[in-house]
This record gives structure tokens, sequence and C-alpha cells, in this order.
């Protein structure tokens, strides 16, 4: 599987991501990859970006020659995408999704068979710091899940799940960015308000957070003691952390993953 044909149907930025940390890596060759876009723009922007890839407005007869067929397109276009790989493959082929919210049984009704898999990727996988997690279809082997895994590990960091648990990781690391979005724009507003011009406070606040979440990650201390070691008795951070406490920011985070999660299931 490390020398599979790889079928990308979809060249808009998931897709971008994935195939740019799978050639990063070294875990696929350029010439081992195609993709399928109708969009003109899509297509000249592979053929500037990665000449070597080979580039397609639709899928050609030689389809059935691919290994695996990711499917990193809108979820309504699934069912289209899905029957059209059924119409022109003859062999069962690993199909993975990116889809947001469509499910397992849903993938598997429109393939035709079970050799699926599901993934939720986040948009830091742009930048080679997303969070991904995959869940399989009963048909899945062994080694197409060390496929997915060595595939997303190109773009950050990949766990396997239940499918039980997607919407959890789609409110959590799929819907997260937005909010940690929104942290940053406040934490520069703040910055500007006590008299920081916006370029630096805007610098500072990502800074900020992108070294407290390497922090977290690198030397596995838990949160709650890297936030200890800042706040110091009767000082300025303790202060802030009042603040930040009696204005509901710990329950509203936790309230957005769940209202995020809970949405995905309503969608899916």
């Amino acid at each position: 599987m490390n020398k599979a044909t790889v079928v990308v149907i979809g060249g808009g930025q998931m897709g971008r991501a994935l195939v740019g940390g799978m050639l990063a890596s070294g875990f696929a060759a350029a010439d081992r990859i195609t993709i399928v876009d109708p969009s003109p723009d899509s297509r000249q922007w592979w053929a500037d970006q990665h000449p070597a890839v080979g580039c397609l407005d639709q899928m050609g007869d030689d389809a059935d020659q691919a290994d695996v067929f990711l499917l990193a397109v809108k979820p309504h276009l699934i069912p289209q995408v899905a029957a059209e790989i059924a119409n022109r493959v003859e062999h069962t082929k690993l199909i993975v999704s990116i889809a947001a919210g469509v499910s397992l049984t849903t993938l598997c009704e429109h393939a035709g068979h079970e050799r699926v898999i599901r993934v939720m990727p986040n948009t830091p996988s742009l930048v080679g710091a997303g969070a991904s997690a995959f869940c399989v279809a009963a048909g899945a082997t062994d080694d197409d899940c060390r496929w997915i895994e060595q595939a997303l590990a190109g773009v950050g960091t990949v766990a396997r799940v239940a499918e039980a648990q997607m919407d959890a990781v789609t409110g959590l690391s799929g819907s997260g960015p937005a909010y940690i979005c929104l942290v940053i724009e406040a934490l520069a507003d703040g910055g500007v308000l006590a008299g920081l011009p916006r370029p630096l406070a805007m610098t500072l606040a990502a800074q900020t957070v992108l070294g407290t979440a390497k922090m977290v990650a690198e030397t596995g201390r838990h949160p709650a003691e890297l936030k200890d070691a800042v706040a110091s008795p009767g000082g300025t951070t303790i202060a802030a952390l009042k603040v930040l406490e009696e204005r509901g920011l710990r329950a509203a985070l936790i309230n957005a993953v769940e209202a995020s999660a809970k949405r995905s299931g309503e969608l899916g």
C-alpha cells in the first residue's frame, strides 16, 4: 500500500493539504497521484504547484488501475462521486472520505462495498499541524488502516476512533480552529485596547497560542499545571484568570464543543 496509486476527487484546500503532506513526507510519489477536479482554476493551481501530479477534469477509463480513491468533495456530492466510481471500477478499491457528517453506512451504500474509511481532518492540516481522526467500515483491512495513518501523519497527528466518537471529534478538533481564531482575535483586541499597535498585538497573540499549544503537546504536562506556573500569588495573571472564570470562558468552550458535536450528528 505504500506505493498505492491514488485518485483524489476534489482538488480544493483539504485535498491540497493531504496530498501536500503525502508528498512532503515522502509517503507518496507525485507520479502515483491523480487529481480529478472540474474547476479550471483548481487544475491550474495543481499544474503550477505540483506539475508532476496528474490532473484531470473527470475520471478516465483507467480509473480501475487506482488503488485508493480519496473523496475530498462536499458532503452533498458524495452520492454522485461514489456512484461514478462504482460504475467505472470493477474491483473493490479502498474508498477514503473526508466529507463531514457522511456516515460509514451511507458511504458503503453508495460505494457498493465496505472497504471504506471515514476521516475528519481539520484546517491546520494546510500548514502541517492538523489533528485528524478516522474510523473504518468492516471491509477495511489492517493494511488500509496503516495506509491512512501514514498518509495523515504527513499533515499532523492522527488517531483511530469508533464512529460513535466522530461527532465529538468534529466538535473538538474539526470546528476547534474557529474557536481558537476567535480567541486569538479577542486577545489581539485586548492588546490594542491596552495600547499596542494592531500588527504587534496580533503577532503576540498568535505566537502566545502557538507556543502554549506546543508546550502542552511537547512537555506532556497538564494545562492546569502550566497555568498555575504563570499565576503567581497576587499577581497579574491570577487577576486575569478571575475575570475569565467570572465571564464563563471555560463553560463557553465546553458548550461550544457540545453544540458542534450535536449539530454534526444532526447533519449526519
